[in-house]
């Protein structure tokens, strides 16, 4: 199928951060023209004064979560802890399903087209993903056999998963170490070699919290970063996500080793552990910082507009500089800093001739977006938008949400679906 997006404002994102009004042609599932499009299409979008953005890419979240969305909001990180692992350990296939499904119509009503995910059962999620159409990259959760639910051995699970979806067109499986306080060294290796052979993204919690990194200092002798470094974790595969309790010397490792971060500034200000990620020390080192939303028990929401400006203001409140994180910046974390973390910037991230056809279409008459134009129009992404104003997502060439209708899933069905398994989990 071709699809025509005719007279929108672009913001490609591509090398140059090109801004212009025109069309794109999509041709399958790639885009084949940029600019002034004059054939035809089967589908002909009429996108006059709107925005069309590159899909968003969460870089960090635990989708199927989505379910269990208010069960532990404002309790200390102890309680939240004990009431969260009581609910999950009683999660079932079916419960996880729904979750998911909620999750994805959550995204493709947002602007998210492909997501990182870190959980078990990604079976199930994968099964629900290729069904509605968005794209994964599912990293199944290792960490030490006695410390886990999961039947078999955590590492082996993972492989056989790779195995099993390798050649999907929208599930990317990825490795999943949970992190350095339920991994053992052997463990972590092992990790990362089935990282390294099969040439998948590997991506874990690092430093999320200062108990956390203050008590594997206390066990090792080292903070978790140094650690990962001295026994040869660390590569270019990498996707952190938090990493909010870092020394200069960690963040100067991260650039070294070539691991991207994700930071989460919604999770860790809502937990209230996690401090502030030093964004401005990463970006002098050179360590690429994309942005995730956590799950939906630790942030409520998988909304990457409100993350981003989250971002930005949480950055400019602590260092009292305004200048810090532009807007240029955040936008970049949220798109090509994403695929470049999961070793796709060739193939999402921006709106260019050759690439995925993953793009947004964004009301221009919507209030809160107004007045733009070319030279604040980014700016108005960052600080003014919400996912409220997405009027279409199209991934990999298919629409899954037109018109702010959804074309790959029942609305009512999962939404009913979804708070029967609620109740079923919270025990009502």
């Amino acid at each position: 199928m071709s699809i025509a997006i005719r007279d929108a404002l672009l913001v490609t994102q591509d090398p140059d951060r090109t801004l212009l009004r025109g069309d794109v042609l999509i041709e399958g599932d790639r885009i084949a023209a940029v600019g002034k499009v004059r054939e035809g299409a089967d589908l002909e979008i009429d996108a006059s004064g709107d925005v069309v953005i590159p899909g968003m890419i969460n870089a960090h979240t635990h989708v199927s979560m989505t379910v269990m969305k208010g069960v532990a909001d404002d309790l200390s990180f102890p309680d939240f802890l004990n009431r969260v692992f009581e609910i999950d350990a009683g999660r079932t296939q079916d419960d996880i399903a729904a979750g998911t499904r909620l999750g994805l119509m959550e995204m493709m009503a947002g602007g998210t087209t492909t997501f990182v995910e870190l959980y078990y059962s990604l079976d199930v999620v994968a099964r629900e993903l290729e069904s509605a159409g968005l794209r994964g990259v599912l990293c199944w959760a290792v960490l030490d056999q006695e410390l886990t639910t999961q039947k078999g051995v955590p590492v082996e699970n993972c492989r056989r998963f790779h195995q099993k979806f390798k050649d999907s067109d929208l599930v990317y499986p990825g490795v999943g170490p949970q992190g350095v306080y339920v991994c053992s060294d052997e463990t972590l290796i092992k990790a990362s070699e089935l990282s390294l052979e099969k040439e998948i993204p590997m991506t874990f919690h690092l430093s999320e919290t200062r108990g956390e990194v203050y008590d594997y200092k206390e066990k090792v002798g080292m903070r978790p970063v140094e650690h990962l470094h001295g026994i040869g974790f660390l590569n270019n595969n990498c996707v952190a996500a938090h990493s909010a309790w870092l020394t200069l010397r960690e963040v100067r490792l991260l650039a070294e080793n070539g691991v991207s971060v994700a930071t989460c500034p919604v999770s860790n200000m809502k937990l209230a552990t996690g401090g502030v990620a030093p964004i401005p020390e990463m970006q002098e080192a050179g360590v690429n910082v994309a942005i995730g939303t956590d799950g939906s028990s630790t942030n409520n929401s998988l909304d990457m507009f409100a993350e981003m400006k989250f971002l930005a203001l949480l950055q400019k409140s602590n260092r009292w500089d305004a200048t810090v994180l532009k807007a240029q910046e955040v936008l970049d974390s949220a798109t090509i800093n994403g695929a470049k973390a999961l070793g796709l910037g060739s193939e999402i991230g921006s709106i260019e001739v050759g690439k995925k056809a993953d793009l947004v279409i964004l009301d221009g008459k919507a209030p809160n977006l107004n007045p733009f134009n070319m030279e604040n129009v980014v700016s108005n992404l960052i600080y003014s938008a919400s996912c409220l104003n997405v009027k279409t997502t199209i991934c990999d060439g298919q629409p899954v949400y037109m018109d702010r209708q959804f074309r790959t899933l029942d609305r009512d069905e999962v939404l009913d679906d979804a708070r029967r398994h609620f109740d079923q989990l919270i025990g009502l």
